[in-house]
């Protein structure tokens, strides 16, 4: 259990909300919530007060054939505008497994709240919190659920890329076997160990295998594990202030729960998410796989 909600206290662009934090402060006029179930009819099914439905497919699209990336700034801007975002205004994200549409092949399997919540800073919001435990927990300890539609008003959400967050290709190539550099590969173990839908197998050279879903509990995708078993987690590996952490995993998407949990929870300076992951990276015929347990 963590000390303190919004965590971590002070200035901070993502924070993670409890659900009692948020019983007590739904109805805040300076908040907004953003429901991103994994289909519509989950969140016409049911959702919380006052939350607006975004799907996370429309943050990215195809670029020179890579499938994928993210849409450019004039793509999003009107899209973030028309749900009455304000990048100086708190916003909550949250998200379900889409039981009421029987969602499968990976929809609902947590990550769109980070996701969402990667992808709301990245194009400039300013305070993003994420509810620990999802829809899940909410509906587990008795709280409502409404199928009123909120009504909210258009805004002018002026996109700011911050590109400090992520490293392109040909960065990523050069420093990734720096000795200051520690490369984590954020998909399933089997996956990085020698299976995956690519056209290499493996992982990328160098790189450790640290799942994402090693940092939540079992029972609950959406619900980080306590800090002393974080902290057992991360204690493998030799993660000091002068390392910088790249994150990468299939797509772009796993990764964003690592880089945010390292960057915002932890509190580590120097962390950047490798958005074209592997997929990019095994788009190059000349790039090397590994196949196996160990980095190299």
């Amino acid at each position: 259990m963590r000390n303190t909600y919004p965590y971590p206290s002070g200035e901070s662009k993502i924070k993670w909300i409890s659900t009692e934090w948020l019983s007590e402060h739904i109805n805040d006029k300076d908040l907004m919530i953003l429901d991103i179930q994994p289909n519509v009819h989950d969140y016409i099914m049911g959702h919380l007060p006052n939350a607006i439905y975004l799907n996370e497919g429309v943050l990215r699209s195809s670029v020179n054939g890579l499938p994928a990336m993210y849409v450019p700034p004039e793509s999003i801007e009107p899209i973030l505008s028309r749900c009455g975002l304000n990048p100086n205004v708190p916003v909550i994200v949250y998200s379900a497994t889409g039981n009421y549409s029987k969602c499968t092949a990976g929809l609902g399997d947590g990550l769109e709240q980070t996701m969402m919540a990667y992808s709301l800073i990245r194009f400039g919001h300013n305070h993003v919190y994420i509810l620990d435990g999802g829809l899940e927990k909410w509906k587990s300890e008795g709280h409502e659920l409404t199928k009123i539609f909120p009504k909210w008003k258009l805004s002018t959400f002026k996109v700011d890329v911050r590109r400090e967050f992520f490293i392109e290709y040909d960065e990523f190539k050069k420093i990734k076997d720096n000795d200051n550099v520690i490369l984590f590969d954020a998909r399933p173990f089997a996956v990085y160990e020698e299976g995956g839908l690519w056209i290499k197998k493996g992982h990328i050279p160098g790189a450790f295998s640290l799942p994402w879903r090693s940092l939540m509990t079992n029972e609950n995708a959406k619900l980080l594990k306590s800090d002393a078993e974080l902290k057992e987690i991360v204690g493998k590996f030799n993660i000091t202030a002068d390392k910088t952490l790249l994150i990468y995993c299939g797509t772009g998407r796993e990764a964003t729960n690592e880089f945010l949990f390292f960057k915002f929870y932890l509190g580590h300076d120097k962390v950047r998410i490798y958005e074209g992951s592997f997929t990019e990276w095994s788009y190059h015929p000349d790039n090397p796989s590994v196949i196996g347990k160990n980095p190299r």
